[in-house]
């Protein structure tokens, strides 16, 4: 129902007869205005009413309003006679809207059995249920459980097609290395069960590369088990040496004693229930042959559970330093030049449960990130027992804090002023970097009319950024919608000469237009803004700023979500869903995401700019985006340029706004867009066909067919 500009919809409207309850949804708006009606309830024998209103990402998509506008409603209300007319009004200044209901005329009649329908949206309000009682944590968990099988089947499928390994061909292999480097395993043990010890040292004994020593370092076992059964392996294998301990010292310290003990020119890591693979050493070898300078190589690694199956495997990028900062991504396998382990001294005494995180934050302070090497192979099976913390998480919290402290150390070795805070989940931390200088900031905004849309993006950032030096530079790209004229007058009215309106009238290209409007601009920093954008975090554009403000980083890019609270984007990867995709694509919002990557700040290749920030330094040296591609990838290819200049593009999990994709161009869905679009990705195939084959911060076990990050199956 509408009047003037004023209208009501409503989606459902039902009694409940055992409990009296009418219940009435929909939602009210001025699509005009863009105002909300107040709502008004007129009845007899009404007991008790409640309304409740919520966001309608779904109107607001169609009608071009803030996604946080409240104008969707619930009313409930208890009536006495189900009989009596109820007269809900709706209220905007001097219009009124009535829509009358008798209660009794809206009792819906379910089916004897239910259609699959109705078995689909029961299970959608009993998920919502779940998350309204059990919160998002455990809802995710349930998810995770009902899901278990499917992810089983498809990674033993992977196992299969990827771990057919023959002996013999390797061991040739071997014979045939230049360089065989020795590699000392450090292992401390202390009161592990003896099933769990065997087989960790049979991991060992059974590696195809034979080059190496097993440095184990009892810490003072009291189980009467454990020094037998070691000293029987070293009696049958004089590559295992022992250590007894005289008194108990925890990991860090046993760890170190196992250090003293190696001889080899690389160390590797190993808990004593855990196992490696058998290829393990041989692949470390493998790639020390093509680069000997390596000083840090580290693997993928999966779970094994008691039973010996395999599950939850962690694919892993390439050296990503402000990933590290975030979490442990590197873990295990981790093998470490020993001359640098000696340098560093080892584990430090007091950051156990996090002594490998604090060891790694320290040793790559050591080394550049050219020798730092990945193995995207599977070398590292962790054993989830009862006690460990894969198992549970909450049974080492003191690792947890641990963790925080080695990050904190690590940003104030490194002389950098920050705060760290544990973030959303386990193992995850948030480094928040003071601004040093709060220099201006030009935002650029391209448009052609588009009110709605710009009057939405200008009016979030006035009214919610903290960050105060900013400029705003319209790029008019030829509008003729005269209210585009009265908005621009009020916003130089607000912001003076803070707010800029340069007129670019020719034909769409997002590239040109954006080169041209940045040549206006004061800034220090250029952040590239599309105008169907919503702000969300006041602070988005202070943490962007203080992630460029650095001269390692590159581009730095925005969490953006569609209105339905769905992730947009959260980091682009070569090569997914054709020359480029958005990894994480349309996760729930409040996802911790793959392995915790939604609730830290990630490199990438590129981020979109749809929101990125980059010096005007960098975008001058470069040339500014590549006026050839017109519409797609000019970003990709931007942040692919800095990236080659030598600075880490970084994502930002908490620079959070919403993002209406399309709304201001529409969908490629012309013969000529479509013709444009297949000429810009044939350009970046050619050029970046090194990245879209194997994308370093993503994984090649991964699949490339969607932004899930699913496992790989061919």
């Amino acid at each position: 129902m509408t009047k003037n500009n004023l209208t009501i919809a409503i989606d459902n409207s039902q009694y409940l007869p055992e409990t009296q309850e009418f219940i009435v949804t929909g939602w009210a708006l001025d699509t005009g205005t863009k105002a909300v009606p107040k709502i008004e309830i007129v009845g007899t024998g009404i007991n008790e009413s409640k309304i409740t209103y919520q966001g309608r990402h779904d109107v607001a998509a169609l009608h071009k309003t803030s996604a946080t506008l409240q104008m969707g409603f619930q009313i409930v209300l208890k009536v006495n006679n189900p009989e009596d007319k109820v007269v809900i009004s709706f209220v905007l200044a001097d219009q009124i809207i009535e829509k009358i209901f008798i209660p009794n005329n809206q009792i819906i009649t379910p089916e004897k059995m239910p259609s699959k329908t109705q078995q689909y949206y029961t299970k959608i309000r009993k998920g919502l249920g779940y998350l309204k009682r059990n919160g998002l944590k455990s809802t995710l968990r349930r998810i995770s459980l009902e899901q278990d099988k499917q992810s089983d089947e498809t990674y033993q499928t992977w196992i299969a097609q990827n771990e057919n390994w023959d002996r013999n061909s390797i061991e040739k292999e071997i014979k045939d290395f230049s360089y065989q480097p020795k590699i000392s395993i450090l292992m401390p043990t202390y009161n592990v069960e003896e099933k769990w010890l065997t087989k960790c040292i049979e991991s060992v004994i059974g590696q195809f590369y034979g080059n190496w020593e097993l440095c184990i370092a009892d810490d003072h076992s009291t189980d009467d088990s454990v020094r037998p059964l070691l000293e029987k392996f070293a009696a049958e294998d004089d590559r295992i040496k022992l250590f007894f301990r005289p008194e108990n010292g925890h990991i860090s310290r046993a760890t170190n004693s196992a250090l003293k003990i190696a001889t080899g020119e690389f160390v590797a890591l190993l808990d004593n229930d855990d196992e490696l693979a058998p290829i393990a050493l041989y692949e470390v070898a493998k790639l020390l042959n093509r680069q000997t300078d390596l000083d840090l190589i580290y693997s993928d690694e999966d779970k094994i559970d008691m039973e010996g199956r395999r599950f939850d495997p962690a694919f892993k990028p390439d050296w990503s330093p402000d990933l590290l900062l975030g979490t442990n991504y590197i873990s295990h396998l981790g093998v470490y030049r020993k001359t640098i382990m000696d340098k560093i001294g080892g584990f430090r005494v007091g950051l156990e449960g996090s002594q490998d995180y604090d060891l790694v934050l320290r040793f790559t302070e050591q080394t550049t990130a050219d020798k730092i090497g990945h193995i995207p192979q599977i070398l590292y099976y962790w054993r989830i027992l009862p006690s460990s913390t894969a198992a549970d998480q909450s049974t080492k919290r003191y690792a947890f804090d641990a963790g925080l402290t080695a990050v904190q150390d690590a940003i104030q070795r490194r002389g950098i002023k920050a705060t760290v805070t544990h973030a959303a989940g386990n193992g995850l931390y948030d480094v928040n970097y003071d601004i040093l200088s709060e220099d201006l900031v030009s935002v650029i905004i391209p448009t052609k009319n588009g009110y709605d849309d710009v009057k939405r993006c200008i009016d979030s950032i006035i009214a919610l950024t903290t960050y105060s030096n900013y400029e705003i530079i319209l790029a008019d790209n030829g509008s003729d919608d005269p209210k585009m004229t009265t908005l621009y007058q009020d916003y130089q009215e607000q912001l003076g000469e803070r707010f800029v309106v340069e007129v670019i009238d020719i034909p769409f290209n997002y590239s040109r237009i954006n080169n041209l409007a940045a040549k206006k601009a004061k800034g220090k920093y250029l952040l590239f803004l599309n105008n169907d954008t919503e702000v969300i975090t006041p602070e988005w554009m202070s943490k962007m700023v203080s992630f460029a403000q650095f001269s390692r980083v590159g581009c730095v890019g925005a969490k953006l979500y569609y209105p339905n609270q769905t992730v947009q984007h959260a980091g682009v990867v070569l090569g997914l869903g054709g020359a480029a995709g958005h990894v994480h694509h349309t996760f729930p919002r409040g996802d911790f995401g793959y392995f915790g990557k939604l609730e830290i700040n990630v490199n990438y290749l590129a981020v979109t700019a749809a929101c990125m920030m980059m010096r005007a330094k960098d975008f001058s040296e470069l040339g500014g985006f590549n006026e050839e591609l017109t519409v797609a990838f000019n970003d990709v290819d931007l942040c692919l340029r800095e990236y080659e200049a030598g600075h880490d593009n970084v994502w930002l999990h908490g620079a959070e706004l919403y993002h209406f994709e399309s709304q201001s161009r529409g969908y490629e869905n012309t013969p000529e867009k479509l013709e444009r679009f297949e000429a810009e990705t044939a350009y970046m195939e050619e050029k970046y066909h090194e990245y879209i084959e194997n994308d370093p911060y993503y994984n090649p076990n991964l699949t490339r067919q969607g932004g899930n990050l699913a496992v790989r199956i061919d």
